[in-house]
């Protein structure tokens, strides 16, 4: 077999392993769709999420109107397909700058002894403070917006990655290989990169999806609170800030983003649960 299908045939055995507990391929199936409804949202929604219609303002589900309306008569449904796009984008995005500071910070920690008591103390500084707190902080520092909101979620959750992969480089800068790569001459960046790096690949990806659930949990926070996005511009957590002042009068303004919150959070840590009880060979021989 040629080095092509031998990779294929183990990425295969791995969806299957994978799959073969029923909560992750639940999650999966779930994660699958709130991303087709999330890109798909302008052929699927009836209604551009802005629309007005102050007539048929906080009207309940019904045929025309799937999920209601809101104090402004705004298509519920619309703009929760619309939100998802969102949220599944800021969610996206803080794992991929969260997982570039974190990464390097980690390896430079790990790999180089001179460099690790300054960054853990900055890493250990930083976990010192709650998550949503620190976030606020630094969005109020920076003023709310979109872009903020990325980059204080992603400093927020850089250090636990930086702290996973520390750990892991401290381990494996020991490793005899390691060595035998110094004695060649290969050189420290080709060194980290293609042989510490691709060795901490499966607790990266694991990181990532929890920390994909945990900032799109956190983004609906900040705009719960008012410090995310516009409140004009759907997200799920707009969505319920707007809709707990008619709590009990239009109960499904805040009841359907919420439930998506639930879904999308709840799936993603279905799959990060099964992707570390199958990369993790402590775990492995359980599945």
């Amino acid at each position: 077999m040629t080095g092509s299908s031998v990779k294929s045939s183990e990425t295969w055995l791995f969806i299957r392993r994978l799959l073969r507990r029923r909560t992750v391929a639940f999650g999966l199936f779930v994660l699958i769709v709130f991303v087709l409804l999330a890109v798909l949202a302008p052929l699927i929604a009836p209604y551009a999420p802005g629309k007005l219609s102050i007539s048929n303002r906080l009207t309940a589900p019904n045929g025309t109107w799937f999920f209601g309306t809101d104090e402004f008569g705004r298509d519920v449904f619309s703009r929760t397909l619309y939100a998802g796009q969102l949220s599944l984008a800021v969610g996206a995005a803080v794992v991929v700058l969260a997982s570039l500071i974190g990464i390097t910070l980690g390896l430079l920690a790990g790999f180089f002894q001179r460099l690790d008591t300054p960054i853990a103390r900055l890493i250990d500084a930083m976990m010192a403070f709650p998550d949503i707190l620190l976030a606020i902080a630094l969005v109020a520092a920076l003023g709310p917006s979109l872009t903020t909101v990325i980059v204080a979620l992603s400093i927020v959750y850089a250090p636990r990655l930086a702290r996973v992969v520390r750990a892991s480089t401290l381990v494996i800068r020991e490793l005899p290989y390691i060595e035998a790569s110094r004695a060649l001459g290969i050189s420290t960046p080709h060194i980290m990169t293609r042989h510490v790096l691709r060795n901490l690949l499966s607790p990266i990806l694991v990181q990532g999806t929890f920390l994909f659930a945990q900032a799109m949990l956190a983004e609906a926070g900040l705009s719960f609170l008012g410090l995310g996005v516009s409140p004009e511009i759907p997200t799920w957590g707009t969505m319920i800030a707007s809709g707990r002042q008619y709590v009990g009068q239009a109960d499904w303004m805040t009841l359907f983003p919420g439930f998506a919150i639930i879904l999308a959070v709840l799936s993603l840590q279905m799959v990060g649960d099964g992707l570390r009880d199958l990369l993790d060979p402590r775990l492995r021989k359980d599945m």
